[in-house]
């Protein structure tokens, strides 16, 4: 962790909102779900720790959306995300909200 608290976030754009701001890292397929055997059959282990550089709010906004199973079974490409009106709404808002 950093001195603030924080875990290492990077500085730069959201890859959903486009905003510059704290990046956080989204796991396109939650690690809660890496160790079940459907995951763990499906995707090499690489595949599973993909993941985008988001904003928090972006990041906060995916799961109060989506549970973390849908996310994985629909949601686990950075297209299926950009191509989910419900997402693309979270994001129009996000996008116009005050960066860091």
């Amino acid at each position: 962790m950093d001195d603030d608290g924080s875990q290492n976030r990077k500085y730069g754009s959201c890859q959903l909102c486009r905003r510059t701001t704290r990046l956080t890292f989204h796991h396109l397929i939650p690690r809660k779900l890496h160790r079940r055997k459907r995951f763990r059959k499906n995707f090499t282990r690489e595949e599973r720790n993909r993941g985008i550089a988001i904003c928090r709010q972006c990041h906060n906004g995916l799961h109060l959306l989506y549970d973390e199973m849908t996310l994985a079974k629909h949601f686990s490409t950075l297209d299926a995300l950009l191509a989910d009106d419900a997402i693309k709404r979270h994001i129009a808002w996000s996008g116009r909200q005050k960066g860091d």
